[in-house]
């Protein structure tokens, strides 16, 4: 009563004091937003003269009139929720003896509203509100206010407002990358639907491989076809550029300027298909942050379609070079495989055999090139059957199951400890002599049988490298099991024509003996360390984080020690000879081992190991993403007993975070907290340097885990929502969303006009802001500062 009083008392003042003279120091203007074809946003912007200041919708009882907004009632639409507000300020008012929030300068009012007929063209409604400088306050003004909804039709040409779309200039939601689609015609059933995106300076785009471990969020296509249509291939790209990133720890593809992907279909009935529909799903992100995953609609209209020669994608080129590194690497292989005790010392025999059996020397060098020959056809069938077998793209596809990464691991652990000495993987006894008895036929076919019962021989020594080439080229798809063993059989097939051919080399070969066995040797360590890839890779795709970082690398500690200890000579094995002494070779390949073992222990205290980051896990994939027995922010990241309903510990730091918004904001009124949200995303790469470099700083980890509380919302998380909490769209008509990510991102772009991140927003229990929220702050006195002002604003 006593403030209501104050208040009174002041207007009547100044009231009889000014007489004539009328002060307006607020201005009133109005705007529409189209939302979708039934939702608007009215928008009250008020413009407020230097010195005076607005005051809220929501002022406590006993304090200045509140600014009030009434919508005259009419049938044709209905209002949606109470009129929001900005940020403003929030201060404790001396003489009201109260915490009160009002504007200065401008302040921006907006009341969404449902339209139930189309026809509406105009809401009328009415503001009070009450003005203070710091010596006089106006008595309450009443403003009639219209909003012109068929004008803001005309003036947006009539479309809804996009996710990108800027409603004023304190808008930040940003367009860096544009759409735009067309279609090439290469026959009268083929077309290519060709999509180009426009990305701007400073700005990338990611490409549509994903990486094996967490990264960026790839682009995505998902055409809508009808019956009389179907996809040929996959979705083909650019050249783009292939870097390292320094924070995921993994290499990414992405595209600068200009980017253009195409996809080829072929239409049965081309007179009943004029368009084809997609929806594009795609990241962008610039050197300080990254936007949150965007969805686009692109329509491809056969009917204006340009007719072109189809001369084939960058894609192609870049698989045939893929193909070239897949050849170059069995070949090295190959000729690795002809340092095994299987292989070598065939050499000196077979030519020797094509040289003495032969009439003449070019007779024997012509046999022994068939030979070789022979070789090449044999494991290029090989190929060929397991092609055939499980089909092109069936590889690839089989190579990233869960199951198959499996099989892949358990098969190169059975080759290692073949190589080993353990066992030898021989084929069928009865195989070899059935070939031995066709290659005394002589001639042609008697060649061809001697190179089948070489293969068969040497298979203890060979089948685990090309067992293990096939894999490798599995993952690769296509006909790359079949480039894989043209590569390898020609450096086998090689040597016996080369020394056919020039017989004097053979004086130059070592002799067989002990080494022979030992290049087996560590090529089973070599095979054992490279299997464990595989295992990883299926714990990483099933989260059981039972191969996490720290054990990875101890297992490859310990197979490359051990293997390091073997070449000193402090370890043998079944089939080693007697070693009186270690070659210069020997040491040098030992120390060479035991140098790059020593190399790896850091990484057990969290050091990047750039050598072989392909390898291990990621860092954040690990018991300690700091390294064993060093979490940085105290406590236990691992243990969440007692905590409260859907929260986490947020490691390395050990924060109290929840991922649910209700359930953040209810824990935070339960403890008398205020909420920090952090929209975030697990592609972020800005994020992530926020959370490594600004909040392990103590200061300011000390005000995140005991002043507020942490709602990480991630804008990237595609979990499909249940389907309780499927909703429409708001900023894409017609559209549902799916993934928990599009709800936050939805929500980012709506609320706070921005759809950048990271953006920290501090807010109180009611869901003001208490401070203007901030995007990526790399300063930790900066970021400092924000959240104590808003952690004061709060407790005031």
């Amino acid at each position: 009563m006593k403030n209501l009083i104050i208040t009174l008392l002041s207007v009547l003042v100044f009231t009889i004091a000014s007489k004539a003279q009328v002060l307006e120091p607020v201005e009133w203007e109005t705007s529409v937003e189209k939302i979708s074809d039934t939702e608007y946003d009215l928008i009250s912007t008020a413009t407020i003269d230097s010195g005076w200041h607005l005051y809220s919708q929501n002022v406590p009882d006993g304090g200045p009139i509140p600014t009030t907004f009434v919508y005259k009632a009419n049938d044709a639409y209905e209002l949606s929720g109470k009129t929001s507000e900005e940020e403003g300020h929030t201060v404790d008012d001396p003489v009201f003896d109260m915490v009160i929030k009002f504007f200065e300068d401008k302040a921006e009012f907006r009341q969404r509203i449902k339209v139930l007929n189309q026809e509406l063209s105009l809401v009328e409604g009415e503001v009070e509100f009450m003005v203070c400088d710091d010596e006089k306050c106006l008595p309450p003004t009443y403003i009639d206010l219209q909003f012109n909804l068929k004008k803001n039709d005309e003036s947006q040409g009539g479309l809804s407002l996009s996710p990108f779309d800027s409603p004023d200039d304190t808008s930040q939601i940003l367009e860096p990358v544009k759409w735009e689609s067309s279609v090439e015609k290469t026959s009268d059933n083929d077309y290519i639907l060709v999509s180009k995106a426009s990305i701007d300076k400073n700005w990338h785009l990611y490409s549509q491989i994903p990486p094996k471990d967490a990264g960026p969020i790839p682009t995505t296509f998902e055409y809508d076809l009808g019956e009389n249509v179907e996809l040929v291939g996959k979705t083909s790209e650019g050249k783009g550029k292939t870097v390292e990133d320094k924070v995921f720890g993994i290499e990414v593809k992405y595209f600068e300027d200009i980017a253009e992907f195409r996809q080829k279909i072929k239409v049965s009935n081309a007179e009943d298909v004029k368009t084809v529909k997609a929806e594009i799903g795609f990241m962008a992100c610039d050197d300080k942050q990254c936007l949150t995953p965007t969805f686009i609609d692109l329509d491809y209209d056969l009917t204006k379609a340009v007719k072109v020669e189809d001369k084939g994608t960058e894609e192609e080129e870049g698989e045939t070079r893929g193909l070239w590194s897949i050849f170059l690497v069995a070949f090295l292989s190959g000729f690795v495989a002809l340092l095994t005790p299987c292989v070598f010392p065939m050499i000196p025999m077979t030519v020797s055999f094509f040289i003495k059996q032969s009439q003449s020397k070019a007779k024997g060098i012509r046999n022994a090139i068939i030979y070789g020959l022979s070789i090449i056809v044999i494991y290029v069938l090989l190929g060929t059957i397991i092609t055939a077998i499980f089909g092109a793209d069936a590889l690839n596809a089989l190579a990233t199951n869960v199951w198959f990464n499996l099989i892949f691991f358990a098969l190169l652990v059975v080759f290692a400890i073949s190589f080993l000495g353990a066992f030898e993987i021989v084929l069928p006894n009865s195989w070899a002599n059935k070939a031995d008895r066709q290659a005394d036929r002589g001639g042609l076919i008697g060649i061809f049988f001697m190179a089948l019962a070489l293969a068969i021989v040497s298979f203890s020594c060979t089948g685990p490298i090309v067992g293990t080439i096939l894999v490798e080229a599995a993952s690769k798809g296509g006909i790359a099991p079949v480039i894989g063993m043209l590569g390898f059989s020609s450096a086998i097939a090689l040597p016996f024509a080369l020394f056919a051919a020039f017989p004097g080399w053979l004086n130059s070969l070592p002799k067989s003996g002990g080494w022979l066995n030992t290049v087996k040797v560590v090529l089973g360590f070599l095979e054992l360390a490279l299997a464990f890839k595989f295992l990883s890779q299926a714990d990483l795709v099933l989260q059981l984080h039972l191969l996490e970082r720290e054990v990875f690398i101890a297992i490859w500690i310990a197979i490359f020690g051990a293997l390091s200890l073997y070449l000193l000579g402090k370890i043998k094995l079944p089939h080693d000879s007697p070693l009186e002494h270690i070659s210069v070779g020997r040491l040098m390949l030992g120390l060479l081992t035991l140098s790059f073992t020593i190399y790896m222990i850091p990484g057990l205290w969290g050091a990047p190991l750039n050598l072989i980051s392909a390898f291990p896990p990621p860092l954040d994939y690990s018991e300690s993403p700091y390294g064993v027995g060093n979490s940085r922010g105290g406590g236990s990241s691992a243990s969440h007993s007692g905590l409260p309903d859907g929260a986490h510990l947020l490691a390395p730091h050990d924060i109290l975070a929840f991922n649910d918004y209700d359930k953040g904001l209810a824990y935070a009124k339960q403890v008398g907290k205020p909420v920090m949200i952090d929209f975030t995303g697990w592609a972020c790469v800005n994020c992530r340097k926020m959370e490594q470099n600004v909040w392990v700083e103590p200061k300011v980890l000390s005000k995140l885990k005991n002043d507020i509380v942490l709602i990480s919302l991630y804008v990237d998380d595609k979990r499909k929502l249940t389907d309780e909490d499927v909703s429409d769209s708001k900023l894409r008509p017609g559209k549902k969303l799916k993934y928990i990510g599009q709800k936050w991102s939805e929500m980012q772009t709506l609320k706070y006009k921005t759809n950048t991140q990271p953006y920290y927003v501090l807010m109180d229990h009611n869901e003001a802001n208490l401070i203007k929220p901030v995007g990526y702050t790399p300063d930790a006195d900066e970021y400092y500062d924000w959240l104590t002002n808003g952690i004061k604003n709060f407790e005031n």
